[in-house]
Formats: structure tokens, C-alpha cells, sequence
């Protein structure tokens, strides 16, 4: 069996064929480009874009003094905090002795509120609220800038678990936390 293939009816059929391709692939990569256009000036926030107070270079970030009787809030204060300023990549993070100045941070009150209920005493969601008061001083002990209240929120659904309930209000307390470092760094760099 031969198969016989008639070249000019084929290049006909081929060239018809790229016309009716090229325009939808036009159509496609106009829009792909409008959504890029769009997209990237979403979200936009001004933030911190400033210099640190004092022509600040390096810091030293202290474990949170914790004033409540919740445990471990103080490293993880202190961790989100040196991840955000790394992150931001602005300031070099470094020991207590060779850094400039020194950020310390006192976790003031957590408080915790029903937000909605199943049933009168059964809570369906609560919201846990965290203040933190921080202070940035010089090597030679000159308060250079200080909040003393720094504050977020963070709503988490309560589970007739016990153990879910506390993965989602540690949760929680993580979201308040990153919160709260990306706030006290958009206020350190903030030039007005």
C-alpha cells in the first residue's frame, strides 16, 4: 500500500492552517501581556523604603522579654523578627558587641474574645490579640526609636479537638507574629 500525498493541495492546507493559528496566538499573548500589566501593579503597599534611625548598619535582635503567661512567645517573637529584618536584606544582623545598636522587645499582653458561637457556651471562633512594645538603642545605650505598642489580631476556629484547637491558635500566634515584625520594620524605616 502507497500513500500519495498531492504537495501543492498540502502546502494550501498547511498555510491556511498557520493564518488560522497566528491570529488566536496573537489574541493569547495579548492577553497573557495585559494580564502581566495588570497583575504587577496589584498589591502594591508603601512600606518602609527609608534608612534605619541614626544611619543604623547592624543590630542585634534580643529573645522578647515575655510580661504574660503565655510560654514560648518570646522566641518566636524573636525569630520572625530576625527573619523579617533579614529577609529585607537593608541591615546586617549582628552580635551583641559588634552591632550598632540593639532591638529589644517586651511582649506586653495577649489577649483572647469569642468571635462567634455554635451554641451559648460552645465558641465556634475566637480571636487572640497580641501587643509588644519594642525599643531600638545605640551601642553606648541612647534610646534612638521605640513603639510601645505595636499590635495585631488573628482570628482561628476553635475544634471540639483539643489538639487542633491549640495547632490553630499557634497558628494564630505565627500570623500575629510575622505581623507584627513586618509593622515594626515598616515603622524603623519609614522616613517622614
Amino acid at each position: 500500500m502507497k500513500y500519495f500525498i498531492d504537495i501543492a493541495n498540502f502546502k494550501t492546507q498547511v498555510s491556511s492552517f498557520k493564518f488560522q493559528i497566528s491570529k488566536p496566538k496573537f489574541q493569547v499573548s495579548s492577553f497573557l501581556l495585559f494580564l502581566c500589566i495588570f497583575f504587577s501593579a496589584c498589591g502594591y503597599k508603601f512600606e518602609g523604603g527609608g534608612n534605619f534611625p541614626g544611619g543604623i548598619k547592624s543590630v542585634y535582635i534580643t529573645v522578647f522579654e515575655n510580661r504574660t503567661a503565655e510560654t514560648g512567645l518570646e522566641t518566636i517573637f524573636a525569630n520572625d523578627f530576625i527573619d523579617e529584618f533579614t529577609r529585607r536584606g537593608k541591615l546586617v544582623l549582628a552580635g551583641r558587641d559588634s552591632a550598632e545598636a540593639i532591638l529589644a522587645g517586651e511582649i506586653k499582653s495577649v489577649n483572647l474574645e469569642t468571635v462567634s458561637r455554635r451554641e451559648s457556651h460552645t465558641a465556634l471562633e475566637r480571636q487572640i490579640k497580641v501587643v509588644v512594645a519594642l525599643k531600638l538603642t545605640s551601642s553606648d545605650g541612647k534610646v534612638i526609636w521605640s513603639a510601645k505598642q505595636i499590635s495585631a489580631h488573628e482570628a482561628y476556629i476553635v475544634m471540639p479537638d483539643k489538639m487542633t484547637t491549640e495547632y490553630n491558635r499557634q497558628q494564630a500566634i505565627s500570623v500575629i507574629s510575622e505581623k507584627i515584625a513586618e509593622t515594626a520594620y515598616d515603622h524603623l524605616t519609614s522616613d517622614f
